[in-house]
């Protein structure tokens, strides 16, 4: 063997021995910890986003993101109905949490969370229309919930002063089983109906609210399950197909766009009053779920928590938790495009959620409906 060969072959086993003592006493812990983010169908655009410059910043960390119906979110979590395992969950409304936890806890020993659950966003429900429709739906240019009761029952135009080729009345709701915005749509036809300042569980067992919802549900046909994808319907379906929706205000402005397809004008956006504004909340969950990968999406979470990325959300047309943020002056921002009904600070009341109580009772009466 020649010096060279030699001097080769010495190296070629230190480095062989440097490999080997390096791959026995790498950490374990080393490999990339993936979070599953299990969220409401309006989150999915920023989420999308913002889970990209997360996974940027933190190399180590990998998110993946589910969607589903905020109610649906919870069924599905409680009764083990996923074939995956969520490390965070996120619905539209914080109180949806609060029914998890009370399910979770009247069967099992443990708490449900690691942690008290984080606000990230916040949004309220608004109704959307096509300008025609909508012009003659509330000539006033207020939305009022007796006069779309008028509409459910007339069935056609022609009955409520519209155009006869505009052929039947069409309302869009989301399924109050599966989904937050159809239970918040529910909760205020109802507190309407009734003349009541306030959602309680006694609301739905009066008469009157009991044959609204089966006006209702006889009107509104195998409704979606989600809020994002009941507005992709609308957009898609058009003027005499679907004439007039209750969705979020922040989707609403986020695919207001979208709406302005071929030669129509886009939908205008109506603020309810009484509306109900919604936390988007998220809690880490603790079945299967370590405290490596609970410190990991409590990471997460905070990222959403801060400036930056809550200007991400006001973009999408949320609106920021961190009040001081000024929704005109963020660069990008929906409040800015002068889409029609919408506002920075609309007059409007905003009221709590419904507790998981008069959620639990509102579901009841609307399976029994006929």
């Amino acid at each position: 063997m020649t010096s060279s060969t030699a001097t080769r072959t010495a190296l070629s086993l230190t480095i062989a021995a440097a490999s080997f003592g390096l791959a026995y006493y790498a950490p374990m812990g080393a490999s990339k910890q993936t979070i599953t983010v299990v969220a409401g169908s309006e989150l999915q655009e920023p989420l999308m986003l913002l889970e990209k410059s997360f996974e940027r910043d933190n190399p180590n960390l990998a998110v993946e993101l589910k969607f589903q119906g905020s109610q649906d979110m919870i069924n599905r979590y409680v009764d083990d109905k996923n074939d995956f395992e969520p490390t965070i969950l996120m619905p539209a409304n914080g109180e949806l949490l609060n029914e998890l936890s009370s399910r979770w806890q009247a069967q099992n020993q443990d708490e449900a969370f690691y942690g008290s659950p984080q606000a990230i966003a916040k949004t309220q429900l608004v109704a959307i229309a096509w300008p025609q429709r909508g012009k003659v739906l509330f000539p006033s240019g207020q939305f009022n919930w007796e006069r779309l009761g008028e509409a459910i029952e007339a069935k056609t135009w022609d009955k409520l002063g519209g155009d006869a080729n505009w052929g039947s009345f069409d309302f869009l709701t989301t399924d109050p089983t599966r989904s937050n915005s159809g239970q918040l749509t529910l909760s205020l036809w109802a507190q309407a109906k009734t003349g009541n300042s306030s959602i309680n569980n006694n609301l739905f067992n009066q008469p009157e609210v009991q044959a609204l919802f089966s006006s209702i549900k006889q009107s509104v046909y195998q409704p979606p399950r989600s809020t994002d994808i009941l507005l992709q319907e609308f957009i898609a379906r058009g003027p005499n197909d679907a004439d007039i929706a209750t969705v979020y205000e922040s989707i609403a402005l986020h695919r207001w766009e979208q709406s302005a397809q071929g030669s129509r004008e886009p939908y205008q956006i109506y603020y309810l009053t009484p509306t109900i504004e919604t936390q988007a909340t998220a809690a880490v969950v603790k079945r299967n779920v370590d405290r490596r990968e609970a410190k990991a999406a409590q990471k997460f979470l905070d990222y959403l928590s801060q400036s930056n990325q809550q200007e991400v959300f006001i973009q999408q047309g949320f609106r920021p938790i961190d009040a001081s943020i000024n929704l005109a002056t963020v660069k990008d921002s929906p409040w800015g495009e002068n889409i029609p009904g919408a506002a920075i600070a609309p007059t409007n009341q905003a009221q709590r959620a419904p507790s998981e109580d008069s959620i639990s009772e509102l579901i009841r009466t609307w399976q029994r409906a006929q």
